[in-house]
């Protein structure tokens, strides 16, 4: 009996893909998929956890498609690939949605509210937008475990942070420091440096030049020049450069003489007649001298330290005035400075006048409780009152923001808790080298220079949503208990613990061992980026829970996400995995760009310069804007304008073709089995056929390139080739073997054959492009695999990928169709320019090539190109100089010939009545003519290509 089987009348993209996935959802098939391959060698995966207090975008969608491919393609190549979701929890992103939503100011509203309260605000809107996340994600046809998930808020998860915390203060690589750092004013915390590098903007700042005068010299004044004048009333030193130049300068009508570099008088002073040049010194003679500091408000900590000229060599002449102000509890440089020269010691009451949320405290008089910012203005008009503020300017400088509130970030003195990460540059250096990278620039140039210059890590953040840090502390800071675990914090507190958030441990204390009282836990919690990279060990909770499962499968095989990760989730678990082990924590790494709006800009909800992707999804499907997404520079760690349009090129362009050849073999099987009364099954045989042979040999050359490159992580190589397969198998195998697909020719065993062939092949690409478009594979699959011996198959993603039919894989045959097809194509380029309808017939097209393995291939395949190219006859030829044309027009010749002979006139009236006016004016401009009895040619074969054109047929 012949096999039953629905003809498809069209293709609807978007219907097919809801279809199948309720089939995935009704069937469990993602779960049976991971049931079939237990037993299988491990494939190890880690997925960056997002946060769900915001909806995905196509930077998620990007990433998810190509983690999905690539654990789709181990999953298929015979390996288990447990596939878990994350959450990321903790942290900033949830705390300033609760804050802006309950108008929280600062620390003290919570301490109000109460730390228990505000947490389970926190913990409500944790999962707002899951849902969202779950359908995007689903529809994406991206495969993985929802529901055995992990969160950084489980009590399992934060347990094994509290592990590898304690395993670092066990190895000495933790201590609390005084530093300056990053500090976001809108969220009261400061930040990683690495956080600090995410939100650069390019803003305006005032730019003073301030006067300090000498206390032995109170007519001579240094001038400094600053774009923070918010942290003069800070001022502690001032700093010049030991080697160059300075010179006080005397300005016109004025008694008093300013000091500044000599190359940066023109900062000052754009006339030559403004000033007199009193004396010229080298800075080292500066070091040493008393100045009067702007403002007073801490002389009374001053130890005889405070107010004096420094030298230091990082003082440079590209911008100011050669006089750095030193306010060290604000600036990096400032700090270390200071601390060098004991103008402050580490065990000094810090200089810091400013809250946690940027504003100046009761000490700063004239401007309490002033933001900073806003006080320039304020401070700036003061100096000016007392004759201070020598110039003042605007200065457009690229500035730091908190990547969650937007706010500007202050360089400030905090008290922190560190991981020492300079310690160890090193062994991170050599932990990169032995990854790799997909691309390989951004590994050996980007991360690698970023982990060249890597800081100490503050990990401790002054906030309340997150997981605190397991240190108990006397008060004196001398004696410090770092509980590992929950269990042991019960031993040594007495308390039963279930959940470790502030409220439940804070007034939990520990009885000292050397007398000093009862330790408590300091306040600080993790920085959300230790939590996310303590993911490899915390989502297994290893070490308490799945040891052996945990060690023989770190590091993991496989990891992604986009190129700003670099300095996020990169880099904080090759400094864990490292500190906790010595190697790395991954091995292969895809690093994506970015995906931007069409005009380049970042993608904006409030400017709606993107669709939005479900539309995207319901419009055009997922397996397109996949293709597309991986088909693209972003793959390759380049940018991406996303373009609608992309997407729809994709369509037509791949599962167009794709789908036709599919409906077309069923049409072709439907006849076969109508002609023959018996079913129809792939058996490729008897492959004598030229065309069988490329088609076969082609698809299988393309089999054995897709895994050679996935298993170099070569996403955006592979999928060209694959997408480009279509237009191949549609437009020269198809195209030209129609009559034998159809079962017109006499032989049953040929029809047979080329039927086989189509079927297989078929068969191959379906099951090879099913990691990269899950959705349209398993449609066409549901139907193809009657055809074969794994009509059981429930899902397509159940069986193995194809490997390379070595027998089927000839060079030479590859070679020759190559060939012809590059004939084809360019008679068929050739006749659109000249709007030659492939329909009108042509007496000769003729080949010119240097290369003679070209010609006799083409010979070989002759009749091929002639029945294509609708042509009489073909001639190969590696004589440019005889063979000007590649196609010559039916035209009368000899007719031709003869009026160029005899009469130029004669052949102007001739044209007139076959071309346009314009045409003719380029006619009558050719050149020389070389007259023979069935072609014409002129010098410049480009020329001669006038010729080629309908109207003169």
């Amino acid at each position: 009996m012949p096999l039953n089987f629905e003809l498809p009348d069209h293709m609807d993209l978007p219907s097919i893909e809801e279809h199948v996935l309720d089939e995935w959802k009704k069937n469990d098939t993602f779960q049976k998929s991971l049931k079939l391959s237990e037993g299988r060698p491990h494939y190890t995966f880690y997925d960056g956890p997002p946060f769900a207090t915001g909806l995905p975008h196509y930077g998620h969608i990007l990433a998810g498609t190509i983690k999905d491919v690539v654990t789709r393609y181990a999953h298929q190549t015979g390996h288990y690939v447990e596939r878990r979701f994350g959450w990321d929890t903790h942290g900033l992103p949830v705390e300033f949605e609760v804050d802006k939503a309950l108008g929280i100011k600062g620390p003290a509203d919570v301490y109000e509210m109460g730390i228990g309260k505000y947490n389970d605000e926190c913990r409500s809107i944790v999962m707002r937008y899951a849902t969202e996340w779950k359908q995007t994600v689903e529809r994406m046809g991206r495969w993985i475990d929802f529901d055995n998930d992990y969160k950084t808020l489980y009590p399992s998860f934060m347990e094994s942070e509290w592990w590898v915390f304690s395993e670092l203060f066990k190895k000495g690589l933790v201590y609390q420091g005084v530093k300056v750092m990053p500090y976001s004013t809108g969220c009261a915390t400061p930040l990683s440096n690495f956080e600090a590098g995410q939100n650069y903007k390019d803003v305006p700042d005032p730019a003073a030049f301030v006067a300090f005068p000498l206390v032995d010299q109170p007519n001579r004044r240094l001038i400094a020049w600053t774009t923070t004048p918010w942290t003069l009333p800070s001022n502690l030193a001032l700093c010049v450069h030991p080697d160059l130049d300075y010179v006080a300068l005397k300005p016109k009508d004025s008694d008093v003489e300013n000091v500044v570099l000599e190359s940066a008088v023109k900062s000052l002073y754009k006339k030559a007649g403004d000033y007199t040049i009193v004396e010229k010194f080298k800075g080292s003679t500066l070091k040493g001298k008393k100045y009067v500091p702007p403002f007073s408000y801490f002389e009374s900590l001053d130890t005889g330290k405070f107010y004096h000229v420094l030298n230091g060599t990082f003082v440079t002449t590209d911008q100011g005035t050669g006089v750095v102000h030193q306010a060290p509890y604000f600036g990096e440089i400032d700090f270390a400075t200071c601390l060098e020269n004991n103008v402050i010691t580490k065990d000094m009451k810090m200089i810091c006048p400013v809250d946690e949320k940027g504003c100046f405290t009761s000490e700063v008089t004239d401007f309490s409780g002033q933001y900073v910012k806003d006080a320039d203005k304020h401070i700036l008009k003061n100096l000016k009152d007392r004759g201070l503020l020598v110039k003042q300017e605007s200065c457009v400088h690229s500035y730091p923001f908190c990547w969650r509130s937007d706010t500007p970030l202050l360089y400030k003195a905090v008290p922190s808790w560190f991981i020492r990460v300079e310690s160890i540059i090193p062994q991170l250096l050599e932990n990169n080298e032995q990854t790799y990278w997909v691309p390989s620039f951004v590994k050996d140039k980007r991360f690698a220079n970023w982990l060249r210059d890597a800081r100490d890590w503050a990990v401790s953040r002054n906030r309340f949503w997150g997981t605190p840090i397991n240190l108990w502390v006397s008060e004196d800071m001398e004696e410090i208990v770092c509980p590992a675990s929950i269990g042991e914090l019960e031993k040594l507190t007495g308390a039963k613990i279930d959940d470790i958030h502030r409220q439940h441990i804070d007034h939990l204390t520990i009885p000292s061992k050397m007398g000093k009282g009862d330790l408590k836990r300091v306040t600080q919690v993790f920085d959300c980026w230790f939590e996310s990279g303590s993911m490899p060990y915390a989502s297994q909770h290893y070490p308490f829970e799945n040891t052996e499962k945990f060690e023989s499968n770190f590091p993991a095989d496989f990891i992604a996400e986009g190129i700003d990760q670099t300095r996020g989730w990169f880099y904080t678990l090759l400094v864990l995995s490292t500190a906790l082990f010595g190697k790395p924590p991954f091995k292969n790494l895809i690093c994506n760009g970015l995906v931007l709006a069409s005009d380049g800009a970042k993608m904006s909800k409030r400017k709606k310069n993107y669709p939005d992707p479900m539309e995207i999804f319901h419009k055009y499907g997922a397996d397109p804007l996949r293709l597309y997404l991986i088909n693209s520079p972003v793959v390759r760690g380049d940018n991406l304008r996303f373009r609608e349009e992309g997407v729809k090129e994709v369509v037509k362009d791949v599962f167009l073709p794709w789908f036709n050849a599919y409906r077309f073999f069923l049409q072709s099987v439907r006849r076969y089995q109508n002609a023959h009364g018996s079913d129809f099954q792939i058996v490729p045989h008897k492959i004598e056929n030229i065309m069988d042979k490329w088609i076969l040999s082609f698809t299988n050359s393309l089999v054995k390139f897709v895994h050679a490159e996935m298993k170099l992580y070569r996403l955006y190589t592979v999928v060209g080739p694959l997408t480009k397969y279509f237009d191949a198998l549609t437009n020269c195998y198809i195209r030209l073997n129609r009559p034998r697909l159809k079962g017109e020719t006499e032989s049953k065993e040929d029809h047979e054959a080329a039927l086989s062939t189509l079927g297989h092949v078929l068969v191959i690409i379906t099951k090879l492009m099913a990691p990269f478009t899950p959705f349209f594979s398993e449609y066409l699959w549901k139907t193809m695999k009657i055809f074969t011996s794994h009509s059981e198959d429930e899902s397509i993603h159940f069986s193995m990928l194809p490997t390379a039919e070595e027998q089927y894989i000839d060079g030479e045959v590859e070679r020759r169709v190559s060939a012809m097809r590059s004939v084809i194509d360019i008679v068929r380029v050739l006749r659109e320019r000249k709007n030659l309808g492939v329909r009108y017939p042509l007496p000769e097209v003729v080949v010119v090539n240097r290369n003679q393995e070209f010609l006799d291939d083409i010979e070989t395949l002759k009749s091929y190109i002639l029945s294509e190219c609708n042509v009489k006859s073909l001639v190969a030829s590696g004589d440019k100089e005889k063979y000007g044309v590649l196609l010559k027009p039916n035209i009368q010749f000899k007719e031709l010939a003869a009026r160029l002979k005899s009469n130029q006139k004669d052949v102007t009236a001739y044209l007139k009545t076959k071309v346009s006016q314009d045409e003719l004016a380029q006619l009558l401009d050719v050149g020389k003519l070389t007259i023979g009895d069935n072609y014409v040619t002129t010098e410049e074969v480009s020329v001669y290509k006038l010729i080629i054109n309908p109207l003169l047929c």
